[in-house]
């Protein structure tokens, strides 16, 4: 039987942990060869026999763990921004409720506990918060108890349902309590402040979330909507799906190319950045390719359609951007490992604690049995340990937003201290990303040279090739006075030709000098030769029959590229550099940044395969780019990282953008991420040390020797002690150098 691949949307997945579960549940459905969750967009690849695997049988099964399975494609596609933005208002209400109602329980309990009815009060204000705020936790607990699992959901609902009932039973029945001795006290702040915590940062994360998808929507936008085909000899515009291969099409100036094709009539200059990455735009003629989504910029010219719909280059982009993100396999939290362990250890302890004490305690034993067990659940729970990431994280975010580095995940910041390579894109990343004037040399006296120089810059001025542009802002400081050519002329692909004072001028290539029969001297040929071994761009001036100057044009590398290539050598990374340019320009910028490997001429699906080769070899791999040809590899790549003076979609495709567009700031990044990671695990030590002390004592290891048994509002003190110790610890991240 046929196996099928079918992406569906998941809701309700909160951590790593979930992802797992869906993953697992989803692989166990008969006739699911494979299931592959992407917790970044909540998506999940499913490969399967249709007939048998049914999507009624694949959302039952997930739902039977408590999550949905969005089966309906069509409505999903169109409703999916929609529901994400309901969702995030409806754990927005949540959270204001929950703080709403929390804090003013937390008030009484610590400052006003002797008010009258202060039980009942506290009671009323905290049931909102556990059974409407706090739902999902119980419902996902439960539903994950029957599948003899757990996770953070699970400590939640443990630790807010005992304080929660233990406090409840001492308002309804105080007297069952005072008859044997003891005070009733009431935990209303404990479960209402966990509930609140944890909800704080459950919003943060969806609101994260839900911005995942960008990448992919902005790189469907990038194609247009219609082509304008000629077919019998007349000039139709049609939907781009309807267009055909073998199509003749028409492209004029200023529009973008709709499919990939061959030109078959005319020429132009075409801006392909956002395939190959090159900011210098291509000269095309008949017979040339030419890619759908890249922009012409001068002539009309006609293509004849090759390739169509899906088998376009951008298309294979974004489904290289799709697969890459999917088969990221979601960074398991060390919190949720721990707790799938540490909550069964909880349970049996609290059982143990309450079996020992109804046996061998003193009178009443079922009291002491029962304060013991609520005692031990109480301060196992798990406001520390969902703290503990998630304060580290917020402070580590906040720190890099102001040192220009924007974090879009925890995972992401975490992962950043394991690299061992960094694969760099050159333009834009580690050049300018534009063309930029570095010599202008001349053949002519001083005074012949001030008026060929207003000519030049009068005739850039006037061409529409984007080179012109880079030699009229080079030019423009020294030409202050506008003159007025007699006569302008531009020859595609060539250059441009003018007139004044009855001299004649050229601009552009080599070809245009030999055509009109222009000598060039020995001197502008040896420096034409040197300029050419460092791979920039030789544009050539002549008066009448003699070149009277050349202008080189390069991509230049940025100022601080050197230096932050230089201190991640230090740090023990690889660097590696990929380009869409030829070797020779390669070679030329990858020797004055001094990477340590290079590879050239290579596609947006080369530049993924390259980090996959990398990757299987064993290595952590940080990628770093600014175009649109850079988001496969972005995607594929552990840690995705955008220069933020690039393209929207590169943006999107990377886990952090470095505003400034400097090199220097993913050492910043490495830097944070390790001071990040540290404080994070000196934070779970901290948690955990409490409970290691704590729990064993609440459970009454100490009364056989000192007769102390912990009372459970000092279980609950301790527990909101390591809770702030925590956090403080947390805060230390702020006064941390990143030097």
């Amino acid at each position: 039987m046929s196996l099928v691949k079918d992406r569906y949307e998941v809701e309700g997945m909160t951590c790593a942990s979930c992802a797992n579960s869906v993953e697992s549940m989803l692989s166990h459905v008969e006739g699911v060869k494979s299931a592959s969750v992407n917790f970044a967009d909540s998506s999940v690849l499913v490969e399967h026999e249709p007939e048998v695997a049914t999507p009624d049988k694949l959302q039952a099964a997930v739902e039977e763990i408590g999550y949905s399975l969005i089966i309906n494609q069509k409505a999903g596609e169109e409703s999916r921004e929609e529901r994400e933005e309901q969702k995030l208002r409806y754990t927005r209400l949540k959270l204001m409720v929950a703080m709403a109602l929390s804090v003013p329980v937390v008030l009484i309990a610590m400052l006003l506990p002797g008010i009258p009815y202060a039980d009942w009060i506290m009671l009323a204000l905290s049931v909102p918060v556990i059974f409407w705020s706090g739902k999902e936790f119980f419902i996902i607990a439960y539903k994950r108890a029957r599948h003899f699992s757990a996770n953070m959901d699970t400590l939640i609902a443990l630790g807010t349902g005992a304080a929660f009932l233990f406090s409840a039973f001492n308002t309804f029945f105080p007297g069952y309590l005072r008859s044997r001795g003891l005070e009733p006290h009431v935990y209303y702040e404990v479960a209402a402040i966990i509930v609140a915590l944890i909800l704080l940062g459950r919003y943060f994360e969806e609101r994260a979330k839900s911005r995942t998808s960008a990448a992919i929507k902005k790189l469907v936008n990038l194609g247009v909507k219609t082509a304008r085909v000629i077919r019998g000899g007349v000039e139709l515009e049609v939907p781009i799906g309807e267009v055909e291969k073998g199509d003749i099409i028409l492209i004029r100036p200023g529009e973008k190319v709709p499919v990939d094709g061959k030109i078959t009539e005319g020429k132009s200059v075409l801006d392909e950045s956002m395939i190959t990455g090159e900011s210098i735009p291509v000269e095309k003629g008949a017979g040339d390719t030419v890619i759908g989504a890249t922009i012409n910029k001068t002539g009309s010219f006609q293509m004849v359609a090759e390739r169509v719909g899906s088998e376009t280059m951008l298309a294979q982009i974004i489904r290289l951007v799709q697969e890459a993100q999917g088969s990221k396999a979601p960074i398991q939290k060390m919190v949720d490992r721990i707790a799938s362990v540490f909550v069964p250890i909880v349970i049996v302890i609290a059982i143990l604690s309450f079996v020992a004490w109804s046996v061998w305690g003193p009178e009443p034993e079922i009291t002491y049995a029962m304060i013991a067990a609520v005692t031990v659940l109480i301060i196992a729970c798990p406001c520390a340990l969902g703290l503990a990431t998630p304060t580290a994280i917020m402070v580590g975010i906040g720190k890099g937003a102001e040192r220009g580095v924007l974090i879009k995940n925890a995972e992401s910041l975490e992962l950043a201290h394991k690299l061992n390579a960094v694969v760099l894109d050159k333009t834009g990343t580690i050049t300018q990303g534009k063309p930029e004037v570095t010599d202008v040399l001349w053949d002519l006296s001083p005074d012949a040279r001030q008026e060929a120089s207003y000519v030049v810059y009068a005739m850039e001025s006037q061409s529409e090739h984007p080179l012109a542009m880079a030699v009229v802002n080079h030019l423009k400081p020294e030409n202050s006075q506008a003159i007025l050519l007699d006569s302008f002329d531009s020859v595609t692909g060539k250059g441009v030709k003018a007139s004044f004072n009855s001299k004649r001028f050229l601009i552009g290539n080599r070809r245009l000098l030999d055509e009109n029969g222009v000598n060039v001297s020995p001197f502008l040929l040896e420096e034409v030769e040197r300029l050419s071994r460092e791979a920039k761009t030789i544009i050539y001036v002549a008066q009448d029959s003699e070149a009277v100057a050349v202008i080189a044009i390069a991509d230049t590398i940025k100022e601080t590229s050197k230096a932050a290539i230089a201190s991640l050598q230090q740090m023990g990374l690889a660097v590696h550099m990929l380009t869409g340019d030829n070797r020779q320009t390669a070679e030329a910028i990858g020797e004055q940044a001094g990477v340590d490997y290079i590879k050239a001429e290579v596609l947006p699906a080369d530049k993924a395969a390259y980090i996959k080769e990398l990757q299987a070899s064993g290595l952590k791999v940080a990628m770093v780019g600014d175009g649109i040809n850079d988001s496969p590899a972005l995607a594929q790549a552990d840690l995705g990282i955008a220069m933020g003076t690039g393209t929207d979609i590169a943006i999107e495709s990377a886990e952090i953008t470095l505003i400034r567009g400097d090199l220097e700031d993913i050492v910043t990044a490495i830097r944070l991420s390790n001071e990040t990671v540290k404080t994070i695990r000196q934070n779970l030590f901290w948690a955990f040390i409490y409970n290691v002390t704590g729990i064993p004592i609440a459970a009454g290891v100490l009364y056989p020797f000192t007769g102390f048994l912990l009372n459970p509002m000092f279980a609950a003190a301790a527990m909101a002690f390591s809770s702030v110790s925590v956090v403080t610890n947390s805060l230390r991240l702020k006064a941390k150098t990143l030097k």
